[in-house]
């Protein structure tokens, strides 16, 4: 049977679909082919950066808008004057602005324990000490951070000499005389600090803790009040910050016995160490710069270099200095193995003398 040369209505819907289909699964061209892979990646780029913000931030340009150093001490302190002067010449170099956030309280852990807590992108970061980050998580059975784990090392700032001195009453003019005298005055040998658990109690826990001699702790609510009670002759020792006892030793009011630094303290040269006395006898106090932990490794690099570049500024050194300190200006690597030392060292101290912050 002859067909007709004229297809019917069935089979030029057919013959449309066959064309329809042979354009859709035609062979993509090289430039489609391109297209589509790049859209691919950068999805899959978009994607990734959404799931670690910390990576996006490294990559990207850091820092890009204002940064915060939490000072966990109250305005006025040593911690709070050094942030300050660091702070300014920061900003200044990174082109944001550096503000200084004090979180006082609970010698230090309440404003710590929010930079532990907070985005390790860089933004936050605490001026730390050798109590917040290597005393204090011995002094409690309940830490509310571990001072290593929780934490990024930065810089390191600072030395804080501490020096012990004496009421003029007292008859010692160097450490060994002092030491013999209060083991020939047993419950004379009393000494003040800014507190317990602090490095200048840990400093005299220590020098017990070496030669034996009956020293008792007296824990005041700061340095100042201690101090004042040293001048009126209510206690006849006190470990406090060199910084603010120079100008007494100077006038005469008290005498200095020793520093407990590595060396001599730079505005004390010729007040020794308790270490040419009693070799290996050591108790540093030190300011240092940390971030949270987890920060990526690009944004920790810059912002330990930033700081690190701050802290070898002429005008900056000479401003810590007027503040007491001694510039170190060390970086991560430097601090990490300070804050590693002195956390073991300390916590070995703390556990043999059974001291404890109720």
């Amino acid at each position: 049977m002859r067909t007709s040369g004229r297809l019917g209505p069935f089979h030029a819907r057919g013959r449309q679909r066959l064309h329809s289909c042979s354009r859709e699964t035609e062979p993509p061209t090289g430039d489609n082919v391109m297209n589509r892979r790049q859209a691919a990646l950068a999805a899959a780029a978009l994607a990734f950066s959404l799931a670690t913000p910390g990576l996006a931030v490294a990559q990207g340009t850091y820092p890009d808008k204002p940064i915060r150093i939490v000072v966990p001490y109250p305005p006025g302190a040593s911690t709070d004057a050094v942030a300050r002067i660091v702070a300014q010449k920061l900003s200044a170099n990174v082109g944001q602005s550096v503000v200084v956030d004090n979180r006082a309280g609970a010698s230090g852990n309440i404003g710590s324990e929010h930079v532990a807590r907070s985005a390790p992108d860089g933004y936050t970061f605490v001026m730390g000490t050798d109590a917040t980050h290597a005393a204090n998580t011995h002094l409690t059975a309940t830490p509310p951070f571990d001072p290593i784990r929780d934490f990024t090392p930065l810089a390191l700032v600072a030395m804080n000499p501490i020096a012990l001195v004496v009421h003029p009453s007292v008859p010692a003019k160097n450490l060994d005389e002092l030491v013999a005298w209060a083991k020939a005055n047993p419950g004379k040998g009393s000494y003040g600090s800014s507190g317990t658990g602090s490095p200048h109690h840990l400093a005299g826990e220590l020098l017990k803790a070496r030669t034996g001699a009956p020293f008792t702790h007296v824990p005041y609510r700061g340095g100042g009040p201690a101090l004042n009670d040293l001048l009126g002759g209510q206690i006849p020792m006190l470990f406090a910050s060199a910084i603010t006892v120079i100008p007494h030793i100077q006038g005469g009011k008290v005498k200095a016995i020793a520093v407990t630094g590595g060396k001599r303290a730079e505005g004390l040269p010729n007040v020794p160490t308790m270490s040419e006395s009693i070799p290996g006898i050591e108790m540093p106090s030190w300011l240092a710069f940390f971030g949270p932990a987890k920060m990526p490794e690009p944004v920790a690099k810059k912002l330990s270099d930033e700081l690190v570049k701050v802290l070898r500024d002429p005008e900056v050194k000479a401003k810590l200095a007027t503040a007491g300190m001694e510039v170190v200006a060390g970086g991560s690597s430097e601090l990490a193995e300070l804050q590693k030392r002195e956390f073991e060292q300390r916590g070995k101290l703390i556990r043999e003398a059974n001291i404890k912050v109720e």
